[in-house]
């Protein structure tokens, strides 16, 4: 008898050479901030042709990138932004920081992406955005969204941190005519550690928001002319220099992570009280940023127990995102004139997903066939185990 060999997942992040020579591009050019040198400047136009966006502002990091488009499209006192309930805690964060309501709503049982119903159901006069977060990488309902925008008046913004070269419909996120929010942190599908954009669809949008991410100061400003008030969200070189080095293998990842979830959300499929998450076939590009699973009724202590049981065998396994509303941070500002089992008892969806879900880092997913059967074996032992 032969002990089972574990299974075994590339590093992330990932790189090479290519990342190499592409810092010391950036070292030797002699100016290490966007206003002197050309990576950043590069990188905006390499990742809005690769979006199908008009425009792409290069940020600090993908909660400045919410904060910033947040602020550019009007949200502030007095205003409300409908988030879903079940999101990591940037989302609602960058709307509260500045003076809105976050306006939590559920999301749906399969897909975990907001649930336009819900959306429809929660605005007021205040509302003053709505964002959709593509959840792991699988994009919303774009069109009953959308539907909901025009005849309500108020705008979207994406935000795809997780959705790096999503598409719905063969539209890609900057050709759906929202403002969309991405994050490059250490985790994220592309990455240089820390790092953020914004998609455009209009110039003046964009020329604003690239004002107000420079403390206000025009490009071509050599007297101190600081037009709005703004703060300090550029991008550094570096990093642009390393994004445009990972983006040049995004697309290979995708569909290496596509092709790896079919076969292992069959796998998950297959063990009793294991539910992967669910698609839709308007999304027709999920890029997978992680391969969640629910097990639905189970406490959420078993849950814990379960992800740890996981970690202890070699899996990048995480307890999934707790439902904002179950989190003091979300209480401290900007929150809605509710209680938290009240905002649960019109997010049952939520409630129980962030009690009952597991997701894995996408780096499983950019293993071998091998790897795909060892997980789900090792997933299903822990889940007999609890």
């Amino acid at each position: 008898m032969h002990a089972r060999q574990g299974p075994e997942f590339p590093r992330w992040p990932q790189y090479d050479e290519t990342e190499r020579d592409s810092l010391i591009r950036a070292l030797e050019q002699g100016q290490w901030w966007r206003m002197g040198g050309d990576e950043v400047n590069s990188f905006e136009r390499e990742f809005a042709a690769q979006h199908g966006a008009e425009h792409a502002l290069a940020v600090t990091n993908g909660t400045h990138a919410l904060e910033l488009a947040l602020q550019c499209m009007g949200a502030g006192p007095g205003t409300e932004v409908i988030v879903p309930a079940f999101t990591f805690i940037s989302s609602s964060q960058a709307a509260q920081r500045l003076g809105a309501v976050a306006v939590p709503v559920d999301v749906r049982p399969d897909t975990y992406c907001i649930d336009a119903a819900a959306v429809a159901a929660a605005i007021t006069p205040r509302t003053r955005l709505i964002m959709p977060v593509h959840m792991a990488g699988l994009m919303a309902d774009m069109d009953a969204l959308a539907k909901i925008s025009a005849e309500a008046g108020v705008p979207l913004l994406q935000d795809a941190a997780h959705a790096h070269g999503a598409r719905w419909q063969g539209k890609r996120v900057g050709e759906l005519g929202s403002v969309a929010a991405f994050s490059f942190q250490n985790g994220k599908l592309m990455t240089a550690g820390e790092g953020g954009a914004v998609l455009f669809p209009d110039t003046e949008m964009y020329e604003t928001a690239f004002l107000r991410h420079s403390c206000g100061r025009p490009r071509d400003d050599r007297r101190y002319l600081h037009r709005i008030a703004g703060s300090n969200l550029r991008m550094n070189e570096f990093s642009a220099a390393v994004l445009r080095a990972q983006l040049r293998r995004l697309d290979e990842q995708i569909a290496l992570r596509g092709k790896r979830w079919t076969l292992l959300s069959r796998l998950l499929g297959a063990i009793d009280g294991v539910v992967p998450q669910g698609g839709d076939v308007r999304a027709d590009r999920h890029s997978h940023y992680m391969a969640m699973f629910r097990l639905p009724g189970i406490a959420e202590e078993k849950r814990n127990a379960l992800v740890d049981r996981l970690a202890d065998a070699g899996l990048p396994a995480f307890a999934a995102f707790r439902a904002i509303y179950r989190t003091e941070a979300f209480w401290e500002i900007g929150a809605p004139d509710e209680t938290p089992d009240a905002i649960a008892e019109r997010c049952p969806n939520t409630d129980a997903i962030s009690r009952d879900c597991v997701w894995l880092h996408h780096r499983v997913l950019l293993a071998g066939e091998r790897e795909m059967h060892a997980t789900a074996e090792i997933i299903a032992d822990a889940v007999a185990a609890v």
